[in-house]
């Protein structure tokens, strides 16, 4: 990347809008400009997340869809793209797989790290080690009522970058009213985030979201535009999927770099 290109991380759930989709979409989406790719493992209840990505949860799991399913997906994926993927989910379907297994199921999948919106640095045990010794990069999250000394411990804990939510809601809320208040917040995490990069997600879907929210960051994060999207080229009958595919390009094209 040129030195004031900001990163670009996309979000795409394993499985939707069906299995088959998800990885030509994967791959749609490194064509566009994604700097990393966020793979979502379908989750019944997700803790953050707002009706576009539980849609597209549902979905993937109506398919039968499961959390491991995610490895395959990872693995031809990587096949072809040295992209950095990190996996999305939730502790207790991996606790139930079994950490260790997990983790080494995930690097050797060529996944690079893990994001787990409900594991709390507290808890941080019951997973930093076995993705440490897989490699595997751990992303915790902050959000504008965490306290500065908070963002600082996170920050010391994380690898990978830290993850600025950028408004206490759930994934999909709008900003517009917000900007200044997440403005003074992003500044505040940047000023304190000394180790490693700040990027931030939630209420983007523009490039101009992206610019105004990104000049505090050193990225952001996309998903629910994204899904939205999804669900709209795929229900119109009258697209061929290279049309489909083409549309998904031309979105992560113009969210990183403007135009039209």
């Amino acid at each position: 990347m040129e030195q004031k290109e900001k990163a670009m991380g996309l979000f795409l759930t394993n499985g939707f809008p069906t299995p088959a989709d998800t990885l030509p979409i994967l791959q749609a989406l490194d064509a566009g400009g994604a700097d990393f790719i966020e793979l979502g493992m379908p989750f019944s209840d997700p803790l953050a997340e707002g009706l576009p990505i539980q849609r597209s949860s549902a979905r993937a799991l109506g398919h039968g869809v499961k959390m491991e399913d995610a490895f395959r997906t990872a693995e031809e994926f990587r096949a072809k793209s040295e992209t950095p993927l990190l996996l999305m989910g939730y502790i207790n379907p991996i606790l139930r797989y079994g950490v260790s297994n997990f983790c080494r199921a995930a690097r050797s999948s060529g996944v690079d790290g893990l994001i787990l919106p409900d594991l709390p640095p507290e808890e941080r045990g019951l997973v930093a080690d076995h993705a440490q010794e897989a490699g595997l990069a751990m992303v915790y999250l902050i959000a504008p009522n965490t306290a500065d000394d908070r963002i600082a411990e996170i920050d010391a804990l994380a690898s990978g970058f830290v993850y600025a939510v950028s408004i206490t809601g759930i994934t999909g809320s709008g900003l517009d009213d917000r900007l200044d208040a997440v403005a003074a917040y992003l500044q505040r995490a940047r000023r304190l985030v000394q180790r490693n990069p700040v990027l931030v997600g939630f209420g983007i879907k523009t490039h101009t979201d992206a610019m105004r929210l990104s000049r505090h960051t050193d990225g952001f994060i996309v998903g629910s535009a994204l899904i939205r999207l999804i669900e709209r080229l795929w229900d119109d009958a009258a697209l061929t999927p290279d049309e489909r595919l083409a549309q998904v390009r031309a979105f992560a094209h113009t969210l990183k770099y403007g135009g039209t």
